[in-house]
Order: structure tokens, then C-alpha cells, then sequence
């Protein structure tokens, strides 16, 4: 429990009265920003509009423009599987994002911050994203502060709504701001360019690698509602998915010229289920959920101890290990997509609603991922699942799935995927850099 002595003041000043508020940790930021030695400003003064789209009616379409909701501007894959078209989504404008805004997210999970590159340009968003417009000061510089620690608690201090927290315009606007040196803000804001062209890099190579699969195998995007199958005809279950026919033209297509996942990989598993003990940063390794691998720079606020679990090393994963989700839903969700681990999670141990995948060579390990990727076998993956409340895949039917074998394009397509490795760990260590610069500024003033 909490508890500390306000103001009554303060209190009628703010009118409010929950004690979350009055005892948050945003509040002492105020008040360190507030005696910045630079001076201090509004987030309204450096902005030129602060807004989010209001709710409307969505008619999705199999193709168009991507769009996002609040929970898919932090993924690394923008590709939500929601697309809408100008033509029916009437003031679409107000949907589009512009490169150097920083989003925030307002609805729900609240103060999540994105700094939006051309990709995300390339997409509409949400009402549950706010746009915050840089003006006078830089635009790296804005997203690099409103992401920081102090950022995120300032963000979140402000929010309404007893079910479900909210964070408006005027919230945001009203937040203190330093006015950082010219040239401190140009380091901050070199750094986020920096990191956002990298990415950009990164999507591309990605993008050309899985492009070659998809055109090399392609997969018929109308799956059929209604078929019938002989008894004996029937694959991994009774249920539709288990006997997609789409996919069994798919792997037609290479199986005479293929090898099985398990004969190029030392270990495919998942661990069994384990306590989870939290330490501090010092003491224990960093630990991270399924459903965050979709994040594209999640910053450790977890570390797991040794204690509770056995041989937890055999847990770590390395760099150039792919990771599949085993869990949810065979019409979307992360069912079915494969991750692979680049410098930021070698290292770290993952939920053990994680699969692991280990090749005996990296570069393997490269092509199966390119492949794994691919709009067929993203299909083929999903007709591995079981399991009748949550569809889940074992390691075992993984195990047995085939990959076609490398042809002369094998250096091309490992290349790329290496390229897109490197690009998005640099990417990262860019972004992680600008925000704990502007972070261990602000730390100095409260000491």
C-alpha cells in the first residue's frame, strides 16, 4: 500500500480525488522538469496539434491501406491483416500518419510511444493513437522524451476512466517539457533518424526475401468455406483448418524437393511450465513474453531468477534461433509466425509459450525463416495446430514440416535476412541510446 498527504489545494486545483493520481510518480517528474536548469515549456508550445481521429464505421477489405489499432503501432510488422479503401471509408485523411510524428497510444494501454518512419506513414491508424505534431523543436527529440521513463509517467499520470484508462488531447498538451540545448536535441534527434531509416532498411530486405518464397510458391488466397474430404484423406484432426487444401497444393509444390525441418535443426522445444521469480536488473536474466517478440524495441523491465527454474541456461536464447509462437487463434492473432533472434534477445529467456528452433548452422536458419515467412507457410504453420478451446502447435508436429531445399539463390536470400538482422539491432541500440541520453539528463537534476 501506498499512502502520502496532498494538498487540499492541490487536490481542488486538479479535481480529483483518486488517490492514484495524487500519489504517482509523474507528479515528482513535474516537479523535476519544472526545475530544469534550461527552463521549461508545454508539450502544446512545441507542437503544432495534438489530435486522434474520432470513431467511424471500418469495412474491411482483403487489400488496400494497412490499419492499425493502438496495439499493432509497437509491432515490428505493420502488417496488421486489416486493410480499408478510400473509397469507403469516408474523411480517410484523418486516418494518415506523416513521417516524424510521434504516436501515442490513448485508449486502453495507455502512453506506448512510436516514432513514425515511411512505413508507418504508409498506414492508416486508429482513434486509440494520438498524433502528436512536432513544431519547434526537433522531431526526434519529442518521440526520444515522451518515450523516456519520465515520458512514459508523465503520460500516464493523466489519465481518466475507471474500466478503461483514457488519455485526451489537452493531457498531453498540458505536460512539461525542458527546453533542451540546440545541440543536445540535434544529437537525440540524429539518433532517431538514424534509427528509423535503419529500419526502413531492415523492412526492405526482409520484405525482398519473403517476396522470392511467395513468388517461388504461391498460395491461392481464397480458401474454401465449404469442402469435402475422404475419411482416410484427412490430415492432423477432423477440424478445417487441420486440411486446408491450399496448403496441400502449396507443399506440392516443393516436397520432392525438400528436407524435413528436424534433420537441420540440434533441438526443436519448448520448455515446460515454470515459476517465474523477478529480480532486479543485477541478479537474473531479462525475460520476455510470447506476445511481445511481435514488439519492434521492447525495453527490459523484467529479469527472471535462476531459482525457479532448472537448468534455466538451456532456457537462454541465442542470436539466429527462430521462435514461433505455439498459441491462438488460426484466423489471425501470432499463431503461426516465426521470429528470429537477433542481438537484442541473445541472451534472454523467453515464455515457455515459445518454441524454440535451433539450427545447426545459422545461415540455415536464415533460409527456413525467409521461407517460414511467406503468406504459404504462415497456412502451412496454422494447420499444425490442435488443441479445441486455444489451438496450439506442438514441437513435435513442427518438427516434422517440410522446408524446400537451397538453391542458387541460397547466398542471396541468407544474405538479405542477415542484412535485416544487423539493420534492426542497430536500429534499436540508435533508439535505446537517444532515450537514455535524454533520461540521465533529467536523472541529474533530482541529485
Amino acid at each position: 500500500m501506498k499512502t502520502g498527504i496532498v494538498d487540499n489545494k492541490f487536490v481542488l486545483s486538479h479535481i480529483r480525488l483518486d488517490g492514484k493520481f495524487h500519489l504517482s510518480e509523474g507528479l515528482e517528474v513535474r516537479s523535476i522538469i519544472k526545475h530544469s536548469p534550461y527552463g521549461y515549456c508545454t508539450i502544446g508550445d512545441v507542437t503544432s496539434d495534438i489530435y486522434c481521429p474520432g470513431i467511424f464505421r471500418r469495412n474491411y477489405t482483403k487489400s488496400g491501406v494497412p490499419f492499425l489499432g493502438g496495439g499493432d503501432i509497437q509491432k515490428a510488422d505493420y502488417d496488421s491483416g486489416k486493410y480499408l479503401r478510400k473509397i469507403t471509408t469516408p474523411n480517410h485523411e484523418i486516418l494518415q500518419i506523416k513521417k516524424g510524428w510521434t504516436l501515442v497510444t490513448c485508449g486502453g494501454t495507455i502512453g506506448d510511444t512510436v516514432f513514425a518512419n515511411n512505413l508507418l506513414a504508409k498506414c492508416w491508424v486508429s482513434q486509440h493513437v494520438m498524433r502528436v505534431i512536432p513544431s519547434t523543436i526537433k522531431e526526434g527529440m519529442l518521440f526520444a522524451y515522451l518515450a523516456s521513463k519520465q515520458g512514459h509517467l508523465l503520460l500516464t499520470t493523466n489519465t481518466y476512466g475507471s474500466v478503461i484508462p483514457t488519455l485526451n488531447a489537452s493531457n498531453i498538451e498540458s505536460l512539461p517539457i525542458p527546453i533542451f540545448p540546440d545541440d543536445f536535441q540535434k544529437r537525440i534527434d540524429d539518433l532517431i533518424q538514424e534509427s528509423a531509416n535503419l529500419r526502413e532498411q531492415a523492412a526492405n530486405s526482409l520484405e525482398e526475401a519473403i517476396k522470392y518464397f511467395d513468388d517461388l510458391y504461391p498460395i491461392k488466397e481464397s480458401f474454401r468455406q465449404t469442402f469435402s474430404l475422404n475419411l482416410k484423406g484427412l490430415k492432423l484432426g477432423f477440424a478445417a483448418y487441420n486440411n486446408n487444401l491450399e496448403v496441400d497444393e502449396f507443399v506440392s509444390a516443393y516436397e520432392c524437393n525438400s528436407y524435413k525441418l528436424k534433420s537441420k535443426t540440434s533441438n526443436v522445444f519448448a520448455p515446460p511450465l515454470f515459476k517465474h521469480i523477478y529480480l532486479n536488473k543485477d541478479n537474473g536474466y531479462p525475460f520476455m513474453t510470447g506476445s511481445e517478440l511481435t514488439q519492434f524495441n521492447l525495453r527490459y523491465y523484467r529479469w527472471l531468477s535462476p531459482r525457479g527454474v532448472k537448468d534455466i541456461k538451456d532456457y537462454v536464447v541465442k542470436r539466429g534461433t527462430l521462435l514461433l509462437y505455439k498459441s491462438g487463434t488460426t484466423d489471425g492473432g501470432i499463431l503461426g509466425n516465426v521470429f528470429i533472434a537477433d542481438k537484442k534477445l541473445d541472451g534472454c529467456c523467453l515464455s515457455d509459450h515459445v518454441i524454440r528452433v535451433v539450427f545447426e548452422e545459422e545461415r540455415q536458419a536464415y533460409w527456413a525463416f525467409a521461407f517460414l515467412r511467406s503468406k504459404g507457410a504462415v497456412k502451412m504453420l496454422q494447420r499444425l495446430a490442435t488443441g479445441t478451446m486455444i489451438p496450439f502447435i506442438t514441437p513435435e508436429r513442427l518438427s516434422e514440416i517440410l522446408i524446400p531445399n537451397p538453391d542458387d539463390n541460397y547466398d542471396k536470400i541468407t544474405s538479405l535476412v542477415e542484412s535485416y538482422i544487423n539493420l534492426n539491432s542497430k536500429s534499436k541500440e540508435f533508439e535505446d541510446a537517444a532515450i537514455t541520453m535524454v533520461e540521465q539528463e533529467i536523472e541529474k537534476w533530482n541529485n
